[in-house]
């Protein structure tokens, strides 16, 4: 097995004053020589993140924090994501905080579960960066939208375009597309 794969839990536990009752989930596969940055860039795809211009930041169980450098944050201690590996920093039983969007805070709560893991065996391959491999759960949009026009105010109704069959849509028929039909 190349190196010691990681199993990392990560759950959603909330985030622009939404609670995740219960929380969504994904397991998260990492490999030996993957950066914090590549575990918060998989983290962010799993959690269907598509707006990733926002500050994000890891803070471990003995206080370290972990994000991409900045210049007003010098005199924090702010350790550079991509100069540490994953696996160098944590060990199974392990907790730790992701934070997405520093404004709106959408909070992870992480535990390593084990650090034993046969990526093959896993994921079926050897992934290249760090993946889910196990999921559950549905996920909010990061700004409460809920269809593609929401501009995510309160009391925004959606478009009443008709609804027709797959079917019906599929053959050029206008409106939304309808499963339940």
């Amino acid at each position: 097995m190349p190196g010691n794969w990681i199993a990392i839990r990560v759950e959603l536990v909330g985030g622009r004053d939404i609670v995740s009752d219960p929380p969504p989930g994904r397991t998260m596969l990492v490999g030996p020589r993957h950066t914090f940055a590549d575990l918060a860039e998989a983290i962010d795809a799993a959690f269907a993140r598509w707006d990733l211009a926002h500050l994000h930041m890891f803070e471990l169980a003995d206080g370290r924090r972990i994000s991409d450098p900045d210049p007003d944050w010098d005199d924090l201690g702010i350790v550079d994501e991509q100069a540490l590996n994953v696996g160098e920093a944590l060990r199974p039983g392990d907790r730790f905080v992701y934070v997405f969007d520093l404004g709106d805070d959408w909070t992870h709560a992480c535990e390593v579960e084990a650090d034993d893991v046969d990526p093959v065996e896993a994921c079926g391959v050897v992934p290249p960066k760090p993946v889910p491999i196990w999921g559950w759960g549905w996920m909010p949009d990061q700004y409460g939208r809920r269809w593609a026009d929401d501009t995510g105010e309160e009391g925004d109704e959606p478009a009443g375009e008709p609804r027709v069959s797959l079917g019906e849509w599929l053959r050029g028929a206008p409106g939304r597309p309808d499963r339940s039909r």
